[in-house]
């Protein structure tokens, strides 16, 4: 009888040496005679144990990280493939201290399965969502998620069921439902751990979403990037379609849905989903002026639902436990689980699903462990490199959508970076503007130059300091990007540069102060 091996495929696991070790186990285990089954599982998210490797045994699955392809000898030698002690054995990584304070609905299975077995995912209760909606009316699947609470977890927090709604009740000839992998926020990796870890939830969701709305084709618009994910997801969409859930007659119903993956052009602008939609039709991932919106003019001028991928796999979960088991968690409007993707100066980085209203301090401190120098924590970014700087007096800030817009900041992808006492802001604040210039699609004036001028004042403040001349220019300068730019990349880019000044004004002011200093 063989023995079953979990050692994850995710980018990040192997990034540390996941598939060396996996190299190593098999030739030791060959060895020493030793019958193996090794599963290439999704991680589970505590990245300081990777390379991790869990063992099935009697007592269940028994972990042992992080794991080099050193240590494979002596772990077979010591009986790590019975569960046996030693230095690297973590035990249940479930009962871990940090995975057990997680709150894992949309990624319960994730790092559990084989990604791309269907039978391992519908035994982990995988397709319930979308058996219960097929045998609902499109209304009744849309008002379910309505009383979810869930909201769009790309940024602007749009309820989810409003936008189905209104695709739902706008009459076309064809409806499309668009997902959103374009994930290009600094510090965010949950939608590749999606793709490498659990890929039938994402097309459970996005073909559910096609149910509610009358949608009979879907794309995914996968982070140009992210060539292991896509292959997967290839892979798991080849093995859904055979299986019948996807085609002329999804599970039997009678009712089409279809779905394509595209990968992506390279551009950060086609994360915003106008741009997204243009790169979709073959064309330059230029913004497109609102109104119309997607929901009535999408996808080749048809009504298209445009929701990422944590929105969508939230959906089967929904479905399937029900509104009420999902809006149970959170607070206020910001219903269900947040994915809080932690990384920069971190001792404990990772992804960790929690439910809304956890604070800054919780995570970055209590989950996080501090800074990986050991410095003290001096700011943490929130939101992706659009997302404004905190300073350690907001970080009880609870992470919900209003919470966070009432301090000036917001949520975005849920990615949080972490900085020591050693940054500069000014710096930062800098990088904002230039990662503006760099990314711009060109369209709009405010963007486009306003993002290259606001890259020079900075350069001026840098040599120079902050005048009363520069403050007055950076307010201007950020107010005219912020009401005239047409989309969220020229609009947002002030709040970075904004909350950097107005909480460490003391870096704007660094070259005017030793200056005098010297005089």
């Amino acid at each position: 009888m063989s023995i079953r091996l979990y050692i994850p495929l995710d980018t990040s696991a192997r990034a540390v040496g996941a598939d060396r070790v996996a190299k190593a186990v098999v030739a030791a285990a060959a060895d020493r005679g030793v019958d193996i089954d090794l599963v290439r599982n999704g991680s589970r998210g505590l990245y300081w144990l990777e390379p991790l490797v869990e063992v099935e045994t009697s007592a269940g699955r028994i972990a042992y990280g992080p794991v080099t392809p050193r240590d494979v000898a002596g772990l077979i030698d010591a009986g790590f493939l019975t569960g046996a002690d030693h230095p690297l054995r973590i035990g249940n990584i479930e009962s871990h201290p940090d995975f057990a304070r997680e709150t894992r609905l949309t990624f319960r299975r994730v790092g559990l399965i084989d990604p791309l077995s269907l039978p391992d995912f519908e035994a982990h209760r995988g397709l319930n969502g979308l058996r219960k909606a097929l045998a609902l009316a499109p209304i009744e699947i849309i008002d379910q998620v309505i009383r979810s609470g869930l909201r769009g977890r790309g940024g602007a927090g749009f309820p989810t069921g409003i936008k189905w709604k209104t695709v739902a009740e706008t009459r076309a000839e064809r409806k499309y439902v668009v997902c959103n992998v374009d994930e290009g926020d600094s510090g965010t990796f949950a939608d590749r751990m999606v793709l490498e870890g659990d890929p039938f939830m994402l097309i459970e969701g996005m073909i559910i979403a096609g149910l509610a709305v009358g949608a009979d084709k879907g794309y995914l618009y996968v982070r140009s990037e992210y060539i292991d994910a896509f292959r997967v997801l290839e892979k798991a969409i080849a093995i859904a379609t055979d299986a019948g859930l996807l085609g002329r007659s999804v599970m039997g119903s009678g009712k089409t849905f279809e779905l394509e993956a595209r990968l992506g052009a390279g551009a950060y602008i086609c994360g915003e989903e106008m741009s997204l939609i243009e790169s979709l039709e073959g064309k330059r991932g230029v913004v497109r002026a609102k109104p119309p919106l997607p929901a009535h003019a999408g996808l080749f001028g048809m009504p298209t639902v445009v929701n990422n991928v944590q929105s969508l796999t939230a959906v089967p979960y929904i479905l399937g436990e029900g509104p009420e088991a999902y809006e149970k968690f959170g607070q206020g409007r910001s219903r269900g689980t947040l994915i809080v993707q932690l990384t920069g100066n971190v001792k404990r980085g990772g992804l960790f699903e929690l439910p809304f209203g956890i604070s800054i301090r919780e995570v970055v401190e209590g989950i996080g462990k501090g800074t990986r120098s050991g410095r003290p924590i001096r700011a943490v970014q929130v939101g992706g490199p659009l997302g404004a700087y905190f300073p350690e007096s907001l970080f009880d800030t609870p992470l919900d959508y209003e919470a966070m817009a009432a301090r000036g900041g917001m949520l975005g992808h849920g990615g949080i970076v972490v900085f020591d006492d050693t940054v500069d802001l000014a710096s930062q604040a800098r990088f904002a503007f230039a990662f503006c210039a760099h990314e711009s699609c060109g369209k709009c004036t405010p963007c486009r130059l306003g993002a290259v001028r606001g890259r020079e004042l900075m350069d001026r403040i840098i040599e120079r300091g902050a005048g009363p001349v520069e403050t007055e220019m950076l307010q201007d300068l950020t107010t005219v990007m912020t009401d005239a730019s047409l989309c969220a990349l020229g609009g947002l880019t002030p709040l970075p540069v904004m909350s950097a000044f107005k909480h460490f004004p003391e870096d704007f002011q660094r070259a005017k102060a030793l200056r005098s200093a010297a005089e």
